[in-house]
């Protein structure tokens, strides 16, 4: 009888410190869930793109259109150029590029690779494009003069970029030495080319060079080692 009323108070301390470690687990696990979202909520809200750094892997847009309509652009003053030895560089989010769905690496004999050309019969209108950059110009605070600037794919259509998705389309501003009123000046269209060549020539796939020039075309070539 002894050992019976002992033991009763000695299972009941038990069972309170059994009680109390099971709401400190879940205290932990709880709160360390909640940490983890906050620090993970803030990472992305906080991030920033600096030169080289792409936004993600690149969506896939509509593709070629028989009838294109203006897009609309980002809000005002809403996108940041970014940099690289100078050259400019869109803003990641803005503008992260696009591809085309009617281009893969299977068929590039009969679109980007034909004899002939595939990118002239695909382009927007001056009508619908001219639109466009007045907007995206606001979209970037882009303030000097728009026949300086161009219009620009960012990953090209020659390398089966989107022709009107407005996340691969930004007022591309000229590149240092222009002179004021001599129109463009894009050293990026000569990358595109090379990368077009490189493609068509089985140096690099079609998925690696539109990865590189979405990520900085000014690096794309090194990064693929083709210079």
């Amino acid at each position: 009888m002894r050992r019976s009323a002992l033991a009763r108070p000695v299972l009941a301390l038990a069972s309170v410190l059994l009680a109390a470690a099971v709401a400190g687990c879940s205290h932990s696990t709880g709160s360390h869930s909640s940490s983890g979202d906050r620090a993970s909520a803030g990472a992305s809200a906080g991030s920033s793109q600096p030169a080289g750094d792409a936004a993600g892997p690149l969506a896939e847009g509509p593709g070629p259109q028989s009838h294109y309509a203006v897009a609309a652009q980002p809000a005002a003053d809403s996108c940041h150029y970014r940099s690289d030895s100078g050259q400019p560089l869109p803003d990641a989010t803005c503008t992260p590029g696009a591809l085309s769905p009617a281009v893969t690496q299977a068929n590039l004999a009969s679109t980007i690779c034909r004899k002939g050309g595939y990118t002239g019969g695909i382009r927007p209108p001056a009508s619908v494009t001219d639109a466009e950059k007045r907007k995206n110009a606001a979209s970037y605070g882009y303030t000097g003069q728009l026949h300086d600037a161009e219009y620009d794919h960012l990953v090209s259509l020659e390398l089966g970029g989107d022709p009107n998705d407005p996340r691969n389309l930004w007022v591309e501003p000229p590149s240092p030495g222009h002179a004021a009123g001599a129109g463009p000046n894009n050293p990026k269209d000569a990358v595109e080319t090379r990368l077009h060549t490189a493609v068509c020539g089985g140096q690099v796939t079609l998925a690696q060079a539109q990865e590189a020039i979405a990520t900085d075309w000014f690096t794309a070539e090194s990064r693929l080692g083709l210079k």
